[in-house]
């Protein structure tokens, strides 16, 4: 009964070095990949960051994970990432797999109500985006678009912008802007 709270000074001593040495070659290792590793992420970055803090866990906390497996483990990871994310710049199709194509949702203060249940959106989320942008109502709005990310962009009548950052937006409706 006493191993569940306490297994030993050696338990706790292996912890505590071993934690220090694979968190320290994980921040190496991600200040070598770049910043690409640890900006705004769309849902492939996101699952690389969990697989690094589960890998992070196993070698913290299980004793048969030697640290020289979790550096090598952190270094497939981020090798991998970093191979999706060369091939993604240099392939429309692989970008496109990875990191999928923002989707608009609102436009000209309408809701699409398509484009909505397509992306899983709710009216309230939007409405949430628009209030959060500094917008009183929807009529102000000229577009809503759901990025690659899971964030909402919200765009302001009247800006007198050009539209070419809608290029490859899904859902813009099909008559001239």
């Amino acid at each position: 009964m006493e191993r569940i709270f306490f297994s030993g000074w050696e338990s706790l001593l292996r912890t505590l070095v071993v934690g220090v040495l694979a968190y320290v070659t994980l921040i190496v290792f991600l200040r070598i990949s770049g910043k690409r590793t640890l900006s705004k992420m769309n849902a492939f970055d996101l699952v690389v960051t969990v697989a690094l803090g589960s890998t992070l866990a196993t070698v913290l906390l299980t004793k048969d994970v030697a640290l020289a497996d979790g550096a090598l483990a952190f270094a497939l990871l981020i090798g991998l990432q970093f191979v999706v994310t060369w091939s993604s710049i240099r392939s429309e199709w692989i970008r496109r797999l990875v990191t999928g194509e923002p989707r608009l949702l609102v436009y000209r203060g309408e809701f699409l109500s398509a484009e909505l249940r397509r992306a899983r959106v709710t009216d309230e989320e939007i409405l949430a985006a628009v209030r959060a942008a500094g917008l009183a109502s929807l009529e102000d709005v000229e577009a809503a678009v759901l990025e690659t990310d899971g964030s909402f962009s919200i765009v302001r009548k009247g800006t007198g912008q050009s539209m070419s950052s809608y290029a490859g937006v899904q859902g813009l409706p099909s008559r001239k802007i």
